[in-house]
Parts: C-alpha cells; structure tokens; sequence
C-alpha cells in the first residue's frame, strides 16, 4: 500500500517498471481482493502481446489488477482496454490503480452492470476476460461472442475452483462449434481459453 502510494506520488512518464511495481504492491496487499492469480495475469499480458490485441474487453474489473496486465501489454500493441465493474467501491480502487501505473489513457473503466453494459458496445474484440458473478458466465459468454473476432479469444477465470457453480457454462463451451476451448493446465484457479473458429 505504501509503494503504491509513493508510487502514485512520484508519476512521471509511463514506464513498465512503475507499473508492474504498482502491480507488485497491489499483490503483496491482500486487503485489495485481487481476484486472479499474478500467473493467469501474467498470460493475459503474453497473450495481449502474442495476438498483438488492440481491443480488449474485461467482464468484472475488481480493484484492476489483471486489467493492469492487459494494459501493460496494451500500451505496446497500441490497442484499448474496455473493463466493466458493478460495484462503485471496486470501481474507484481500480481507477486509482490504473492512474498509478500509468494506463489510464489506454483503459476505458465502466461503473456499470455487465448483462446490460456488453450488449450497447460495439465488436470485434481480439479478447474477451470473463470474471464476474459466477451464476451469469453463460449470459457473458452469449453477449460476448458475437463481438468476438475470428482468430480471437473469449477467456474465463475460476473454472477450476468454482467448476460447480459454472457447470451450464463449461458444458456449453466445451461442446459450442463456434469455439476451440482449452484449459491453462498451470491455473491454479482454473482459466478456459475458448478461440473463436
């Protein structure tokens, strides 16, 4: 919490340094609820990289941290950052966030209900990050699929540790034509990677 502080304080320039430093402190506080684990943050930064991404849409910011790591990567592929957030104490920590490691120019955060939110914004997206409320990931997943384009990728978080709870969506994307989906075996939470056909 302190570095971030200092961090914020001392804000030039961008540099990936201060913000993985931001990222870093964002980890060590567990106060901040970071939902995702720093692996899965760090494939979504490879990945932005390896798709050479310019539209990226995050379903549930949280406090931003793994939207950090897609802006990270954004900021050298020259693409944007669309992340949705429901609730306005999480909203405001992730703006916080986003100034302090310097992306905000690169990161379009919404205070707003994903179910209707998705649906007013235009495709195609290159990725799509579902992880919101559990009950609603095959809602997500059929306002996002449409807007996402060939060759690109819909990715959802907790598949592992909450299987139970996203049983119709597992089930729908395991079997769904439209996509390809794989497990990141290293996932300790459990990652589903669905690349569109």
């Amino acid at each position: 919490m302190i570095l971030l502080l200092l961090v914020s304080l001392l804000a030039g320039p961008y540099s990936e340094q201060r913000a993985r430093a931001v990222l870093e402190s964002m980890r060590k506080d567990a106060r901040r609820n970071m939902s995702v684990d720093p692996a899965d943050a760090q494939f979504f930064y490879r990945l932005t990289l390896e798709l050479k991404a310019r539209r990226v849409l995050e379903i549930g910011t949280s406090t931003g941290y793994s939207g950090g790591w897609f802006a990270m990567a954004l900021k050298k592929t020259g693409g944007r950052l669309i992340t949705i957030e429901i609730d306005p104490g999480r909203h405001a920590e992730a703006l916080k966030n986003f100034a302090a490691m310097g992306v905000s120019d690169v990161v379009e955060a919404r205070l707003a209900n994903a179910l209707t939110e998705v649906a007013r914004i235009e495709g195609p997206f290159d990725i799509v990050l579902i992880d919101a409320w559990k009950p609603d990931y095959l809602r997500y997943y059929e306002l996002a699929l449409p807007k996402v384009r060939r060759g690109g990728v819909i990715l959802a978080h907790n598949t592992r540790n909450a299987a139970f709870e996203l049983r119709p969506f597992l089930e729908r994307i395991r079997t769904d034509p439209a996509v390809r989906t794989e497990f990141l075996a290293e996932s300790v939470q459990g990652l589903s990677i669905s690349w569109k056909k």
